[in-house]
């Protein structure tokens, strides 16, 4: 750090004044802001707020984990296997390009209102889907889907920084983890239930109550996060450029090697064409007056080290998701229900994780060295699984899964909450935003790479399947194919690791002193007269 960091004791009360900050660390940063900061919420006012977004989150999360077992059932109904995939990728292509615009749109307009449109698209599409006649309706239903999905989570994680300061946010991090445990482990069984013992369009049909109950209670307990109203103009030309240069680059990874060759005409294009659409958003960047991804966000060390850390450990848990239940049924042969219970290790210790180290950050000043060193597990653990892929008991292959698991955990809490507590307030929704998109990116690259690491070493070609080449495959190739899947992630979390030990341990930033109004949960937060007060991170 560029200045001593305060002790454990003085941290939480040098950051009550921004002044007092200042002369406790020296000198301002250099992305200092002036920018006043709203008055303390309540306990218990914070608590409403997370009790009603906690719906929110648990709709974008379950949708992740509930879909996938109704799939190949989804196929059969409509007599379409050849486009099941588009099932996927659709919801993919338009939440993943819209998560930005929310951020910036809630900069502007505020997250109450952003929130309830993502909410009611959501439904709107969920519905769409459950009534849809045919695979290509479904599809489109998908897309509608994703276009409010992909505000959830970058909108929930939004507000959560706005009413909790990033020092005191491990208070509330049980709240939190609590929604993805249940959708991690309650998303594939109740998805295979309903599917099996009911109707697949139940999957779509139960967004219906749990949707308008979240709308209902953000609609209620969202007028308590306060506001800042702010003349901004949104950056058509960028915000458009970034989502085709996206869009392109997911259909290039989407299609190459299933329905295209990767070095095929098709595939090729598209890389191309997002490689040129990258390059004219970096040209609008550098010329728009106010640009859709602000140069003080990518251009904070913080921001970038941290969304990076935060993708390459996004890219890795979703990659080991697909292919570590294709790795227990080809190679360890156990069955699909088996496979499922298995992973269990690897995305409970995740969740579990994750709330641990939300919470330490509230008591520890040098908060890296924690995913750190479950960064660093985690690789010896990749490591042992690429040595012996085939020959590992399986006590000790769940147990080795359990502490890559835990090393993924340790690293989600600090790299969004490190991220949020180097902007200021009125770049909050961008940022968090931004860091979504680039984590939906890069899980997407790593699926794809992973794949392409499989069908390399079994000999597949355009069209074929991975699942279907692998359980037709021999064992000694399939350890020898799933040997590289594991160096491969090791790798990735070695970049990660890199990112996470360079990234700026800037202290956090502490509650403000409570006012009289802060006791009072009935009415909306009032934000304190702006004085000039500056943010010294």
């Amino acid at each position: 750090m560029s200045s001593p960091a305060p002790t454990a004791h003085d941290a939480p009360h040098a950051a009550h004044t921004p002044h007092a900050a200042a002369h406790a660390h020296g000198r301002a940063h250099p992305a200092a802001h002036t920018e006043a900061e709203p008055r303390a919420l309540a306990h218990a006012e914070i608590r409403t707020i997370i009790f009603g977004i906690m719906l929110a989150m648990f709709l974008g999360a379950l949708d992740q984990t509930i879909v996938a077992t109704a799939l190949p059932t989804i196929g059969v109904h409509f007599g379409n296997l050849a486009e099941l995939s588009w099932v996927v990728t659709a919801y993919l292509l338009t939440a993943t390009t819209v998560t930005p615009l929310y951020g910036k749109l809630s900069d502007v307009h505020g997250r109450r209102g952003m929130m309830m449109a993502a909410i009611g698209l959501f439904v709107a599409g969920s519905i769409a889907c459950a009534l849809a006649p045919s695979m290509t309706a479904l599809i489109l239903g998908r897309g509608l889907q994703g276009l409010g999905g992909g505000g959830l989570m970058a909108l929930s994680q939004t507000i959560i920084a706005d009413v909790i300061s990033p020092r005191e946010r491990g208070r509330y991090q049980g709240y939190i983890g609590a929604v993805f445990a249940c959708s991690s482990v309650g998303g594939p069984v109740l998805g295979g239930f309903l599917t099996e013992k009911l109707d697949w369009s139940l999957i779509f049909w139960i967004n219906l109550p749990l949707g308008l109950a979240a709308l209902a209670m953000t609609a209620r307990t969202l007028k308590l996060v306060p506001h800042h109203a702010r003349k901004h103009r949104i950056d058509v030309i960028g915000a458009v450029l970034m989502m085709l240069a996206a869009v392109a680059l997911l259909l290039a990874l989407s299609w190459g090697g299933h329905d295209y060759p990767w070095l095929s005409a098709p595939i090729l294009g598209l890389f191309a064409a997002s490689l040129a659409l990258w390059l004219l958003f970096a040209w609008r960047l550098m010329r728009a007056e106010e640009p859709f991804l602000p140069l003080t966000v990518l251009g904070n060390p913080v921001v970038r080290n941290a969304a990076m850390a935060g993708a390459c450990n996004m890219g890795v848990l979703v990659g080991m998701t697909i292919y570590v239940p294709l790795y227990f049924e080809t190679v360890l042969h156990l069955s699909a229900g088996e496979s499922g219970v298995a992973l269990i290790p690897l995305m409970g210790a995740s969740v579990l994780w994750s709330t641990i180290c939300g919470r330490l950050m509230m008591h520890m000043v040098h908060y890296k060295r924690v995913p750190v060193i479950g960064l660093v597990t985690a690789i010896l653990a990749c490591g042992v699984l690429a040595v012996w892929p085939a020959t590992l008991p399986i006590w000790l292959l769940l147990t080795l899964l359990f502490i890559i698991g835990s090393g993924l955990g340790t690293v989600f809490p600090i790299s969004t909450v490190c991220m949020q507590n180097a902007v200021v307030r009125s770049q909050m929704g961008i940022a968090t935003g931004a860091a979504n998109f680039f984590r939906a990116l890069f899980s997407a690259l790593i699926v794809a790479a992973l794949g392409v690491i499989v069908l390399g070493h079994l000999g597949g070609g355009a069209g074929t399947a991975v699942e279907t080449l692998a359980k037709s495959a021999s064992g000694a190739s399939l350890a020898v194919a799933f040997r590289y899947v594991f160096i491969a992630c090791a790798l990735v979390l070695a970049a990660g690791l890199a990112l996470m030990i360079a990234m700026e341990e800037r202290p956090l930033k502490g509650p403000s002193p409570p006012s009289e109004g802060a006791t009072a949960p009935s009415g909306p937060a009032t934000p304190i007269p702006e004085e000039g007060l500056s943010i010294v991170h």
